[in-house]
C-alpha cells in the first residue's frame, strides 16, 4: 500500500498532527517501554524514572528526564509514511527502539547528575560547548568510539559520544568488554561509565524535572508540512556524473528488453539511504536528493539497459553512490 496516497486522499495529510489524537497508550509502543522499564531496574538504576511522550523526533530536553518518541512510531501506517517520505525510519521494530532508548537514556542519566560538568567526563567526551551540527563528518571504525546506532553517532558531539558509549553498557547481554577489548579509546570510556554509574546506584539526581519539548498535542503543523522539511537538497550539480552514469549504462549488453535507468535508479532509493547512512554517515535525505539528481540525469540522457543485467547494474550503482557519498564526506563535495 502507497502510505503517501492514502494520505493525500483524505483529509488527514493536511491535518494538525496535535488533532490526529496520538497516544502512547494503547499501542505498540507500551510493552516496548515496560521492557525499557525492566531494563533500567535491571542495570541498577532505581533513583531515576524518565517520562515518555511523542514528539517530532527522538531526544532528551537540556536538563530534563524526559524522552521524546517520534511520533510515527505510534501507529504503523505513519510508520509506513516515514518511510516512504524519509527513506530511513528511526525504530524499525521493537529491537531497534530499544536501541534507541538506551541512547536517550543516557542523556537522562548525564542532564539528571550534570556528568558533563565534572573533570573526568571532560577529559573522556569533551566539552558540551562544542557546536553541534546536524551534518557531520564521522571517520568509520574509529577505535576511540562505540558503534551503535547508525552513521558513526558517536563521533557527532561529545553529548552523543557520552549517550552511545552508556548505550552499550546498558545493553542487556552484551560483553563489552570483551566486544570492545581493541578500541582502546572506546573501551576506555566504558570503564568510566561502568565505575560512574555504580558511584551513582545510591545518589539522588540534581535534576528531576520533564520537560516536553514540542510535544506531539501541541503541534499545530501538519504532516504535508512536516514531510516537506525532510526531502534533501543540495546546490552541487556535478557535470562529472553523467560520464559516471554512461560508463555504467552504456556498457550493459545488448538486450531485446530495455527498461530506463532512472527506474532501476529510483527502485532503490527507498532502501539504499538508509544502509549508505549506516556505514557512511551520510544522510538519507542527500542520498535520497543524490539518487534522485542521477535518475534525472539518466532520463535526460536517455540511458536505458537490458533487464537481464539488472542485479549487476544494482551493484554497480549502489557503489557509485556509497562512493560518492564518502567523497562528499571527506571533502564536502560529490566530485572533488
Amino acid at each position: 500500500m502507497n502510505m503517501t496516497a492514502m494520505f493525500e486522499g483524505g483529509s488527514r495529510r493536511a491535518t494538525p498532527i496535535r488533532d490526529l489524537g496520538l497516544t502512547i497508550q494503547g499501542t505498540a509502543l507500551e510493552p516496548i517501554l515496560e521492557t525499557f522499564e525492566r531494563e533500567i531496574t535491571a542495570a541498577g538504576i532505581t533513583r531515576i524514572r524518565p517520562r515518555f511522550y511523542l514528539s517530532t523526533e527522538w531526544g532528551v530536553p537540556y536538563e530534563s528526564i524526559a524522552i521524546a518518541i517520534p511520533f510515527y512510531l505510534a501507529r504503523p501506517e505513519l510508520t509506513m509514511l516515514q518511510a516512504e517520505q524519509a527513506c530511513h525510519v528511526e525504530g524499525s521494530g521493537p529491537k531497534d527502539i530499544l536501541k534507541y532508548l538506551r541512547h536517550e537514556m543516557g542523556h537522562v542519566i548525564n542532564y539528571a547528575y550534570k556528568l558533563y560538568e565534572t573533570k573526568e567526563w571532560l577529559e573522556r567526551f569533551g566539552s558540551m560547548e562544542k557546536p553541534y551540527e546536524d551534518e557531520y563528518r564521522p571517520r568509520p571504525f574509529s577505535r576511540e568510539f562505540v558503534h551503535h546506532l547508525p552513521g558513526w553517532y558517536a563521533q557527532k558531539h561529545p553529548d552523543e559520544d557520552w549517550a552511545e558509549t552508556f548505550a552499550i553498557w546498558m545493553t542487556p547481554g552484551l560483553d563489552w568488554r570483551k566486544e570492545f577489548a581493541k578500541w582502546p579509546g572506546a573501551h576506555r570510556k566504558l570503564e568510566y561509565c561502568a565505575r560512574i554509574m555504580t558511584e551513582l546506584v545510591d545518589r539522588e539526581p540534581l535534576i528531576t524535572k520533564a520537560e516536553f519539548d514540542e510535544d506531539v498535542a501541541g503541534l499545530s503543523i501538519s504532516l504535508e508540512q512536516f514531510y516537506k522539511g525532510v526531502v534533501g537538497t543540495s546546490n552541487e550539480r556535478p557535470a562529472e556524473l553523467e560520464q559516471l552514469l554512461r560508463n555504467i549504462f552504456t556498457e550493459a549488453e545488448p538486450s531485446n528488453v530495455r527498461l530506463a535507468a532512472s527506474d532501476l535508479i529510483r527502485r532503490i532509493q527507498h532502501d539504499l539511504p538508509a544502509s549508505v547512512y549506516q556505514w557512511t554517515g551520510h544522510l538519507p535525505e542527500r542520498t535520497r536528493w543524490l539518487l534522485e539528481f542521477l535518475a534525472e540525469r539518466a532520463d535526460a540522457m536517455e540511458l536505458t539497459y537490458g533487464v537481464e543485467q539488472e542485479p549487476r547494474l544494482t551493484i554497480a550503482v549502489t557503489s557509485l553512490v556509497t562512493a560518492l557519498a564518502m567523497n562528499w564526506l571527506q571533502s564536502g563535495q560529490y566530485v572533488p
